[in-house]
């Protein structure tokens, strides 16, 4: 087992890993910007090293001062957390070049689901369905319209290096395809140093539903059910629950089994997640993410497993400490993101915490680095808390939930807690008819009713 670990990341996700090598007996390193120098996870490892400036590209984007950080410290292995270098190949490549453990898939892996034409052929091979689309990259406006005409409109023109919303455009008919196609180019060189696009087909009402994987390197593979990740503004999800509300159990292991079966013939390993677009009773593969999901604790409170530890076993060369079988699901969780924004302008509210009081009681787990007193930075993504509550049955759970949130302080900054509060307050939310455009329609009419 490591001795030294360096946390690649901040925020709660740093926190998050900390706490799993510390239950471990292993010692943390943390890295932070200067931006950081107090944060929690900085405060609380057993060592610190400072990267650089606040921003990301000259601090925990900057490979070459992590690797010098790792030599410094004589850290094992580091963890890449999630966002950041979590899903950068050639990170993953240097750390082991220089004796490093990195705490996730294999670089090839993580180049292979990096692109997503690659990813949707290598697990159509592996039975994973797929969402009806171009057989690999669409390279001209000719190939683009004679594809569209062939799986019918309305179509989704994605970036392959793509992610979080860029480089997509919608198409709902033939006299948008041209503009939309050079206009996803344009977006996906832009912010992805990649204009390959591919095309799908475009369902007008999904849920976002995403099956927890884990592998070792011994060849074992198991499922840890699904979440539902439907309510998203901009592409970017807001809460998420598990398990989804529109699932049966047969259903749920069928999906979990394709997803298994698939990792176990990728040759896959640690921690993952395949989403698929989920209408009319049929799934469709859209991406695998190879890290750690920032929704991950809704998994671990239904089914009891760490997964920060479980990554670090795996990586250090153990098998997985459980079977498919061993893998049974309790209640119903439900995450809430929290975020340092205004809860109907959305404009991010960074600056000093006055009052900080977490919700607690039973089944209730709050994934925070606030304290009374911190100072949130203005560079980094506006996430600063995730609370999870967990109940016998959604009922329950969304019981627990409301109390959870009215108990919820943070003072001196704007929060999205309000934004919560009347979701779970909605009928269509209470009753799980929603799907990956409610929240946007949601969040629309009440910006207009107030």
């Amino acid at each position: 087992m490591f001795e030294k670990v360096l946390i690649a990341n901040r925020g709660e996700i740093a926190l998050r890993v900390h706490r799993a090598c510390r239950e471990m007996g292993i010692a943390t390193v943390a890295v932070h910007s200067t931006a950081d120098a107090d944060a929690m996870h900085v405060r609380l490892a057993d060592e610190s090293v400072c990267l650089g400036p606040p921003a990301a590209k000259e601090s925990y984007l900057n490979i070459p001062a992590i690797v010098s950080a790792a030599t410094i410290v004589g850290a094992d292995a580091v963890h890449p957390g999630y966002g950041f270098l979590s899903e950068e190949a050639s990170f993953a490549s240097i750390l082991e070049e220089h004796g490093f453990t990195f705490i996730g898939p294999s670089p090839e892996h993580i180049k292979l689901m990096g692109d997503k034409v690659a990813a949707k052929r290598a697990v159509e091979e592996n039975g994973v369905p797929v969402v009806p689309g171009s057989d690999g990259a669409v390279d001209t406006v000719d190939e683009a319209k004679a594809t569209a005409d062939r799986i019918g409109y309305p179509v989704l023109i994605k970036a392959a290096g793509g992610g979080g919303g860029r480089g997509m455009q919608v198409v709902q008919s033939p006299d948008e395809i041209e503009t939309a196609f050079t206009m996803a180019r344009t977006e996906a060189k832009a912010s992805f140093r990649n204009d390959t696009v591919y095309i799908e087909k475009f369902l007008k009402k999904p849920r976002h539903i995403e099956v927890q994987v884990f592998a070792d390197s011994q060849g074992g593979a198991v499922h840890m059910g699904e979440r539902d990740c439907s309510l998203q503004r901009r592409h970017q999800k807001v809460l998420e629950e598990a398990r989804s509300p529109v699932l049966n159990d047969q259903q749920r292991k069928e999906i979990g089994e394709i997803a298994a079966s698939a990792v176990r013939r990728l040759g896959y390993r640690n921690a993952g997640t395949i989403e698929f677009l989920y209408e009319n009773g049929e799934f469709y593969f859209i991406e695998m993410n190879t890290r750690l999901q920032v929704e991950h604790p809704v998994t671990e409170m239904i089914t009891g497993v760490d997964m920060v530890r479980e990554q670090i076993r795996v990586a250090a060369g153990l098998p997985l400490s459980f079977t498919q079988e061993e893998i049974t699901f309790q209640g119903h969780a439900i995450e809430c993101r929290i975020n340092a924004e205004n809860p109907r302008t959305f404009a991010p509210s960074p600056g000093a915490i006055t009052d900080y009081h977490p919700p607690g009681g039973m089944s209730v787990r709050v994934d925070s680095g606030l304290y009374s007193g911190y100072r949130i930075p203005p560079y980094y993504d506006s996430l600063v808390s995730k609370l999870v509550v967990h109940g016998r049955n959604r009922n329950e759970c969304l019981m627990r939930l409301r109390r959870s949130l009215e108990e919820y302080v943070i003072g001196g900054i704007d929060t999205t807690i309000p934004l919560h509060e009347k979701i779970i307050e909605n009928s269509d939310f209470i009753n799980g008819d929603y799907d990956i455009h409610w929240l946007e329609r949601f969040v629309a009419e009440d910006a207009t009713s107030g």
